[in-house]
């Protein structure tokens, strides 16, 4: 399960890098420059990412969840074990 929760991220991670560079070559040939070509594609990126990443953010978030619910669960194991005692 650990697998498919960094594929996912790992994809996810890599999918919005290479928009933000895309947008960023991008808006460099539209002549744009300095600080503002790198908000510009940073507001670009998430833009276009929020739509077309939709679904691979959403197993994503799913492969993340569900490994952060199983560590809990066993620290709350660990937790009533040591009450136990």
């Amino acid at each position: 399960m650990l697998a498919s929760a960094m594929r996912a991220t790992m994809s996810y991670t890599i999918l919005r890098l290479l928009l933000f560079f895309a947008a960023l070559w991008l808006l460099y040939l539209a002549g744009a420059r300095g600080f503002i070509l790198l908000i510009l594609a940073a507001a670009i990126s998430a833009l276009i990412s929020f739509v077309v990443l939709n679904r691979l953010r959403d197993t994503m978030s799913a492969a993340l969840s569900g490994r952060m619910s199983r560590f809990r669960d066993r620290l709350d194991e660990g937790t009533r074990s040591e009450d136990v005692d």
